[in-house]
């Protein structure tokens, strides 16, 4: 599961331009789906065949996209002007190594030189538009050779293990679900499931809508990575989730509150198979839940989620553990919906 999830991140995915992570995945299920199909907004939906047959009863979800910037201007001396794609913090961007288009056109994020910074400015936040991205061309012509306004503009970071069972790598929100699936979906189960592999999630759970219009299930099961906040001189009650704690079981976000029969059976199921598990102690964020609740008449969901470090940022960190105990829980969750 590991080297999986380090393969996904390295893929570049910002919002609207998952090719590259959607042709992975379409080589890695190829030869366990009973069918396949990418749909108009982009999303990749996978029917598994299972020992019994239940159709789209379940729909499991994961979105592959991932946070960054596009491209909006290119100036006279040829530096390139963006704005986010997603939720990102600028100051987790200055300085920051990125890839540009189709090309991964190396560049770095700067900012005006400190020597030229007010008083006033040094206390402030920069905006984005105060940023530019340099990717060492002479002029605008220059740059205009190798990127193009609308090219979507990706944080470029390593996959690096360390510390105790610990991972550091960008778009870790949400290749760990998109890895998790996958491993799913290469495993004998013992019922039908569709899977997504859902799109712009992070510009507002757009791909995800469509797909369950069209898959129609009873139960949507969203793989997440959700923000941990378990750090120094964050109080206790605003940590969120803890990295180590195993996987989080949420019964309210921002855009959804969760079926509560699934919730209490997710729960029930971890300690009967001795899998921590946590909730969120500070309510935040939201995920494709949202989408999919609302879809034709409704749709019972539930959300387990691996609990990341610095998310939006192009250093996030999770635990190991964390994702492995998702995996085994979801197992068990389908295993048990089977059997009832």
């Amino acid at each position: 599961m590991l080297n999986l999830v380090k393969e996904l991140c390295l893929l570049n995915g910002v919002s609207s331009g998952e090719d590259d992570v959607r042709d992975y995945l379409m080589e890695r299920c190829r030869p366990y789906a009973a069918s396949m199909r990418v749909d108009a907004l982009g999303n990749l939906i996978v029917f598994k065949r299972g020992e019994k047959s239940t159709g789209n009863k379940l729909m499991l979800t994961a979105h592959m996209d991932e946070v960054g910037f596009i491209v909006n201007d290119i100036t006279e001396d040829g530096y390139l002007k963006f704005a986010p794609v997603g939720g990102i913090d600028p100051r987790v961007v200055i300085g920051k190594r990125v890839s540009v288009g189709r090309g991964r056109i190396p560049g770095a994020i700067g900012l005006k030189a400190y020597h030229l910074v007010s008083a006033e400015e040094e206390k402030k936040v920069p905006d984005f538009e105060d940023l530019y991205i340099d990717i060492g061309a002479k002029d605008r012509a220059d740059a205009e050779r190798v990127t193009a306004l609308g090219d979507l503009v990706a944080f470029e970071s390593d996959a690096v293990e360390f510390g105790s069972g610990m991972l550091k790598a960008k778009a870790l929100d949400d290749r760990v679900g998109c890895a998790v699936m996958l491993k799913l979906i290469e495993e004998e189960l013992p019922m039908d499931c569709t899977f997504v592999f859902s799109v712009q999630e992070e510009v507002g759970t757009r791909g995800a809508f469509g797909a369950a219009f069209s898959v129609v299930p009873e139960i949507a099961l969203v793989l997440e990575g959700t923000t941990a906040a378990d750090l120094p001189g964050t109080d206790e009650h605003r940590r969120v989730a803890i990295l180590g704690k195993g996987p989080v079981l949420s019964f309210m976000d921002n855009g959804t509150i969760y079926d509560r029969a699934l919730f209490e059976q997710l729960r029930e199921l971890a300690e009967e198979h001795g899998i921590p598990w946590q909730t969120k102690n500070y309510l935040s964020g939201g995920n494709d839940s949202s989408a999919i609740q609302r879809t034709k008449e409704g749709v019972r969901v539930a959300a387990v989620s691996t609990p990341v470090r610095y998310l939006h940022a192009p250093s996030s960190v999770v635990c190991c553990q964390d994702f492995n105990y998702v995996h085994t829980l979801v197992k068990h969750f389908i295993e048990a919906l089977a059997a009832s």
